[in-house]
């Protein structure tokens, strides 16, 4: 074991209304101006939170996707996994899976049916950015450092019920199995969970599939061809349109992303829906890697950071960002779904842990 250092604890708020959401988190990330933004797995918004005192936030205020991109279903959810702040544009993916209906206890015939059934949420195949300009989002509006340049919003682009992206995977030896004969997510199904951007480069981590204790990240760069939409850009010499990196994180998959300089910093968890080890790993200059990649668990570009603590049933990390600590030293922002009520302090708030980075 190497335990993670905790630094500190922020507390955040949301408005009465919002008793889904602090339960839920599954993504995290601060702007330019201190603002957090975080993303639900539940609904279609993302959520803003401003400082009020050291280590409060509060002044919630959410933001409907579908105000500054256009969705699949203006009323279906958009599983937000990931996020990342960069470039002034705030980033999101949606999982890109499907899901098995659960067993509710009633009968066992309507139990053992809903088992069998597996339902697709068109809104989960989201890739997009919107910008973030003075901690406000906007559908469209001029670079703030160079006016006659605008910025905005866009969308991997959509096929009939998904993306680009995934038209591009299913022939693909590793990943197209799990697109042609689909399994849910966290049964080591299809299931991005990760995201981190860096310059004109995009990393999604996978929870799934993990392919013989080898997480995946998948490396893209996109381009804006027409208004609203982004597509696939050629990589290296071969003119691939993704780069695989597989990363031995001992058989766990990857919850979420995030850059500090170069370096990619990894939340890893287990796959399958139980309770396990949660640790943070770094994978050094990913985007110095000229292919496809393995980085094992002696290579000198992947290293363990250090194991957070975990509960059985409870405090599923699922999402992270760089934050400053009090200390002064680089902290690391985690954020939980399923958080144990030991976290809820007051009604509507809800604990998130900073961990020394070193």
């Amino acid at each position: 074991m190497k335990p993670c250092f905790l630094l500190n604890r922020v507390l955040l708020r949301f408005d009465d209304g919002s008793q889904a959401i602090h339960g839920n988190l599954s993504a995290v990330v601060v702007d330019s101006q201190g603002n957090l933004w975080l993303g639900s797995d539940e609904g279609a918004n993302v959520e803003r939170l401003t400082l009020e005192e050291p280590s409060v936030y509060g002044h919630h205020e959410p933001f409907y996707l579908g105000d500054y991109i256009p969705l699949f279903d203006p009323q279906g959810e958009v599983d937000i996994e990931g996020m990342a702040y960069s470039n002034h544009y705030l980033w999101l993916t949606g999982s890109h899976s499907s899901k098995r209906k659960r067993a509710k206890g009633k009968t066992q015939e309507r139990d053992l049916q809903r088992l069998a059934t597996l339902e697709t949420e068109p809104n989960r195949y989201i890739l997009a950015r919107i910008p973030l300009v003075h901690g406000e989002l906007h559908k469209t509006c001029p670079h703030p450092d160079d006016p006659s340049r605008q910025l905005s919003a866009a969308c991997l682009q959509k096929t009939a019920a998904q993306n680009i992206l995934i038209e591009a995977l299913k022939d693909d030896v590793h990943l197209g199995p799990f697109l042609t004969f689909p399994l849910p997510s966290k049964e080591n199904g299809f299931d991005i969970e990760g995201l981190a951007v860096y310059q004109d480069r995009v990393f999604l981590g996978f929870r799934g599939p993990v392919l013989r204790g080898w997480a995946i990240i998948l490396e893209i760069a996109l381009a804006e061809t027409e208004p609203g939409g982004l597509t696939l850009q050629a990589l290296g010499d071969k003119g691939q349109r993704y780069k695989k990196h597989f990363v031995d994180l001992r058989g766990l998959g990857i919850r979420e992303l995030t850059m500090q300089g170069q370096d990619l910093i990894i939340l890893a968890g287990p796959t399958m829906t139980l309770a396990g080890a949660m640790q943070i790993y770094r994978l050094k200059h990913p985007t110095s890697l000229p292919g496809d990649s393995l980085s094992g668990r002696m290579a000198e570009g992947l290293e363990l950071v250090g194991d957070l603590p975990w509960a059985n049933g409870v405090d599923n990390a699922e999402g992270l960002t760089l934050f400053p600590s009090l200390a002064g030293q680089q902290g690391l922002l985690v954020v939980y779904d399923t958080p144990d009520p030991l976290r809820h302090p007051f009604p509507n708030t809800v604990y998130g842990d900073v961990f020394l980075l070193p």
